[in-house]
């Protein structure tokens, strides 16, 4: 494996040790004994407010108009593109379900559970959209 040096560095100031390091950094993102995340959460954000967080999902990925955001290790935010209409996920989830395999059911379990709060919250009018701003960070001169 290929890493910057400035991620070596990082490494090296856990454990001179690069494996140890790397055992460690990822304990401490993803504790061995702590309560594992759901494949998918409804998140409270602000008060009467929720996203939704997924697992990483390499089908959810050959939805070529979602969009998931890393927000934290192994949780990520789905975002689409303005004028989607909320029931198209659903449906892209439907077609891609006809495509897992039964053997996938980690990936499987990911896309039935969110096909069923997405079709819960929507047939319960509880699903609206806004909009998030985005920033091209390789522009030129795009700086912090």
């Amino acid at each position: 494996m290929t890493l910057p040096e400035s991620t070596l560095a990082r490494l090296a100031s856990i454990d001179p040790a690069r494996a140890r390091a790397i055992v460690k950094a990822t304990d401490t993102v993803m504790p061995f004994h702590a309560e594992p995340y759901k494949q998918v959460e409804l998140v409270e954000v602000a008060p009467g407010l929720g996203i939704i967080l997924v697992s990483p999902s390499q089908f959810l990925q050959k939805i070529k108009w979602l969009r998931l955001v890393e927000v934290a290790p192994m949780r990520f935010l789905l975002t689409i593109p303005s004028g989607t209409s909320v029931d198209s996920i659903e449906v892209a989830i439907a077609d891609l379900l006809d495509d897992v395999k039964s053997y996938d059911e980690g990936e499987h379990s990911v896309l039935i559970e969110l096909k069923n709060l997405l079709q819960r919250l929507r047939r319960r009018g509880q699903v609206s959209k806004a909009e998030m701003l985005f920033i091209d960070t390789q522009a030129h001169g795009c700086q912090n």
